[in-house]
């Protein structure tokens, strides 16, 4: 069953001297609280579809499982979802420090510990833009204006795409569905509709995801990451132009940064 992401809200229209009173789609936001072996692990606000996802991708990034593997089940209730582990014993991590984010996203950004991009995985700029508007044409952003778009790809085009209010959400459900399909990460990249922060960049470097774009800005902080850690970050992908922040050797044809 497809579970409907925006609802039909009355609203008062108004165009120039002229008022209406109608309805207007408005995306949906839920919390659900995730319990992982009956202990509570954190409360989202996200769009209440593709959970299995998210909470494999979410338990990945959060270094709470190595592997899809690590699950022995998954229930989902009503804003609530249940994860059993093999270890039963499995200690949560201290929570945390609060970034800028969709949806009060927080995490703790230990830098020293961060794996670093191995990956030789390189990509033709045309290749980034066909792909970028390609995932981003989002139906959903069209009518409700309020979604943000995450994609999955190679160098044989798009593995997956999600929609949810808030990005940081997104990217743990590609990442997710990534790990639930046994997709080697290190041959593919990110796609964005927003900002890169600092904490899509460690989930992407705990992925091995080697390159993330996307139509929008970056921070300082999410390049000196990347920098550090052997990870491309490309923003500003529109029509002929994009801008390289770290590691262009991932870029075909592009010259090195100067430094």
């Amino acid at each position: 069953m497809t579970v409907p992401m925006f609802r039909h809200i009355p609203c008062i229209k108004i165009d120039g001297e002229s008022a209406t009173a109608d309805t207007h789609e408005v995306i949906d936001e839920v919390p659900e609280a995730l319990f992982v072996n009956g202990r509570h692990a954190m409360t989202a606000m996200m769009s209440p579809t593709n959970l299995e996802d998210f909470v494999t991708g979410y338990l990945f990034t959060e270094q709470i499982i190595k592997g899809v593997d690590e699950i022995e089940s998954i229930r989902i209730e009503k804003n609530r979802i249940s994860v059993i582990t093999k270890n039963l014993f499995k200690v949560l991590g201290p929570k945390k420090t609060i970034l800028s984010g969709c949806g009060g996203a927080t995490s703790y950004i230990d830098t020293e510990k961060l794996p670093k991009i191995t990956s030789d995985f390189t990509l033709a700029p045309e290749l980034i833009r066909t792909t970028v508007r390609e995932v981003l044409e989002s139906e959903l952003h069209k009518i409700t204006g309020g979604i943000h778009v995450v994609g999955l790809a190679s160098a044989n085009g798009i593995l997956t795409r999600s929609e949810d209010i808030g990005r940081h959400n997104a990217l743990d459900r590609v990442i997710g569905y990534g790990l639930r399909n046994r997709i080697d990460f290190s041959g593919t990249f990110a796609i964005c509709s927003g900002r890169i922060s600092s904490e899509m960049v460690r989930k992407c470097l705990i992925a091995n995801i080697p390159v993330m774009v996307s139509r929008g800005a970056t921070t300082t902080l999410a390049v000196t990451i990347a920098e550090q850690n052997g990870m491309c970050i490309v923003g500003f992908v529109r029509s002929t132009k994009l801008n390289i922040y770290s590691h262009p050797e991932h870029i075909r044809g592009a010259p090195s940064l100067q430094k």
